[in-house]
């Protein structure tokens, strides 16, 4: 009897991988929804977290406290962009800025994926808590975009302080 090698022809070698590159090539697009699905899900968890800790802040220091955009940690930004920051502070005369380094409690820079954009409601740009533990003033929405301008998902402060987020059921446009 003749001894027959074992392992793979070069025909079945080029089968194997062309079936390999044509499933690549089918899954790379859901792929690619999920890894922007997750960048979203993490920033609405950590603008979530973030101003749960505001609020907490804000009653157990009997102070207001105050949550808003940042792109440096050291002063806030007049305008709707959340993307490159935010800062958390203690605001005890009400002037809506730091006044003191040790008023700054938390300052995350580059928080996102460069791939997603945070934006803030037009009428209201910074989050401010009271020692009660209330936001007064209109909402405050959230809205997680990707570069191609849909909405992925939203994180709303209603007056009584407490965020709550969202995802749209179906492709929107983001807010500008």
């Amino acid at each position: 009897m003749p001894h027959r090698h074992a392992g793979f022809t070069l025909i079945e070698l080029a089968a194997a991988t062309a079936v390999m590159a044509i499933l690549a090539g089918l899954a790379l697009p859901s792929m690619d929804a999920l890894v922007e699905r997750q960048r979203a899900s993490a920033a609405i968890s950590s603008l979530t977290a973030h101003m749960q800790l505001a609020r907490l802040a804000a009653v157990t220091r009997n102070r207001r406290t105050v949550l808003c955009p940042t792109p440096d940690g050291n002063a806030c930004e007049a305008g709707t962009d959340w993307s490159r920051g935010w800062m958390l502070f203690v605001d005890e005369d009400g002037n809506r800025r730091p006044d003191r380094g040790d008023d700054v409690l938390r300052v995350e820079t580059e928080p996102t994926s460069r791939h997603l954009r945070i934006a803030s409601s037009a009428g209201r740009q910074q989050l401010r808590y009271l020692p009660d533990g209330t936001s007064a003033g209109a909402n405050l929405t959230l809205s997680i975009c990707n570069a191609r301008g849909e909405l992925l998902g939203r994180v709303i402060v209603n007056n009584v302080g407490r965020p709550r987020s969202e995802r749209p059921a179906q492709a929107l446009p983001c807010p500008s």
